[in-house]
């Protein structure tokens, strides 16, 4: 324990200087990336000439993230934090700057493959979160963690709103208007990129496990083993979700309210464009000033309903349980696809409906992953947690692909209202087990209708 103590007050300082770096890199790489979720799918369109494919930038981008966040986790494992978040950030750069070729070329396929680097930054983006916590002391995990989302939301909410600076930029580079927010994209995510590359260090992942070594060597367990191969922690954390009904469920609600969310979002920009400047819009790099305001404008409200009121919803989860802070956010979302789709018409209530849409995406993400990770053992808690990042990126790629579709198909209200239909779907089952009370967790307790704040209380 004489070796913990010694190093105690350098693990504070570096846990210090780790959440300043770490918020500082995601504030940027967040800018860095927001252009891409707004104005990909008019991008797309553009490069494509069909509606058909306006999904496909959110379905890149989605898919990459998803499939990149156990290989980058893996990597993380072997070499640090610092290596594997400065590779996903690395190839977001390398996708900002395709996406740049497409728009000069006229190339889709840059812009796919572009899309497709730039999920890989969303996925290292996700896993920093953790590295916020990999040296924090049990009593401000929470701090810290909320330290590095809320730089993601400043970034995030802040990228939309470069559309229009970004056309400056394009023109006073000699490139087309509509490249210039990814140029400014590609100078947020170096900048990004080389302050992890240079600041991170002690890197706090392998810091913290020579701390752990120090107390395993003092008499403690270590807290760190050995990773386990990707398929087979892909197997057993289906097979833990499988066996725990609440499980099932919360995962139900996860990836059902971040497909919903995925699809309406990224079709959103396609539908302001249409409204605000006319659907002979679609045809030409510009979208028009207003046009790029408000959809710039709408997409950071967005982001901010999905981030601003987090800890209150995590007070809600904990306080009123797990169950009915999932049921109050599908309502909110079932209520959202209803007032953009029949508002659709309307610029500014299809901004409320968004509004709404990412409040409700929230509930259900904080409460269904609270509820999982409560749902089954301890030691399989980690590779549920990761399958579910996996199956909500799935489940995001799967939204954007058919939303394009469904677009073209049945306009903006369909679109809303089939995801209304999924989310009524999820919702029903929830209320279900809420009135019936009779879901147990796995891991043993009182009914999944009691569960609040420490884990399960009785009725």
């Amino acid at each position: 324990m004489a070796t913990t103590s010694r190093a105690e007050p350098d693990q504070r300082q570096v846990q210090r200087r780790t959440v300043v770096l770490l918020g500082s890199a995601q504030l940027l790489s967040a800018i860095g990336t927001g252009a891409t979720v707004s104005i990909g799918s008019l991008l797309a369109v553009d490069l494509t000439g069909s509606e058909s494919w306006a999904g496909s930038v959110a379905t890149m981008m989605t898919l990459a993230a998803a499939l990149a966040a156990l290989p980058l986790a893996s990597l993380a494992e072997r070499r640090g934090r610092r290596v594997s978040l400065a590779t996903g950030l690395a190839a977001a750069l390398a996708g900002a700057l395709l996406i740049v070729a497409s728009v000069v070329s006229g190339i889709f396929v840059f812009l796919a493959v572009g899309a497709a680097g730039v999920g890989v930054g969303t996925a290292a983006n996700l896993q920093a979160r953790f590295a916020a916590v990999d040296l924090a002391d049990p009593a401000h995990r929470g701090r810290s963690l909320s330290a590095v989302v809320w730089a993601i939301t400043i970034g995030a909410v802040a990228g939309p709103n470069l559309i229009q600076p970004g056309a400056v930029v394009g023109q006073a580079l000699g490139l087309p208007p509509i490249a210039g927010p990814f140029v400014i994209s590609a100078a947020g995510l170096l900048l990004a990129t080389a302050l992890l590359i240079v600041g991170l260090r002690p890197d706090p992942l392998l810091f913290a496990r020579r701390l752990a070594a120090a107390e395993a060597a003092a008499g403690q367990p270590a807290a760190a083993g050995q990773p386990a191969r990707l398929g087979s922690s892909l197997s057993r954390g289906l097979r833990a979700v499988r066996h725990a009904p609440a499980a099932i469920l919360a995962l139900a609600a996860v990836v059902g309210a971040h497909a919903v969310m995925v699809g309406v979002m990224s079709m959103t920009p396609l539908h302001l464009q249409a409204l605000v400047a006319g659907p002979g819009a679609h045809g030409s790099h510009t979208a028009g000033s207003a046009a790029l305001v408000i959809i710039g404008f709408t997409i950071s409200l967005h982001i901010a309903g999905m981030f601003a009121l987090s800890p209150v919803l995590g007070w809600l989860t904990d306080k009123m349980g797990r169950l009915q802070t999932i049921a109050l956010g599908l309502c909110t979302i079932v209520s959202a696809v209803l007032v953009a789709g029949y508002g659709q018409s309307s610029a500014g209530t299809v901004a409320v409906g968004l509004v709404l849409l990412g409040l409700g995406w929230s509930a259900a993400t904080i409460a269904g992953s609270t509820l999982l990770a409560e749902s089954v053992d301890q030691q399989d808690r980690v590779v549920v947690q990761g399958v579910s990042d996996m199956l909500m990126g799935a489940a995001g790629a799967a939204g954007g692909a058919v939303s394009g579709l469904v677009l073209s198909w049945a306009g903006y209200l369909g679109l809303n209202l089939a995801g209304g239909v999924l989310g009524a779907a999820v919702l029903a089952a929830a209320v279900f087990v809420l009135v019936t009370g009779r879901l147990q967790p796995a891991a043993g307790g009182q009914p999944v209708r009691s569960v609040g704040r420490g884990g399960s209380a009785p009725d």
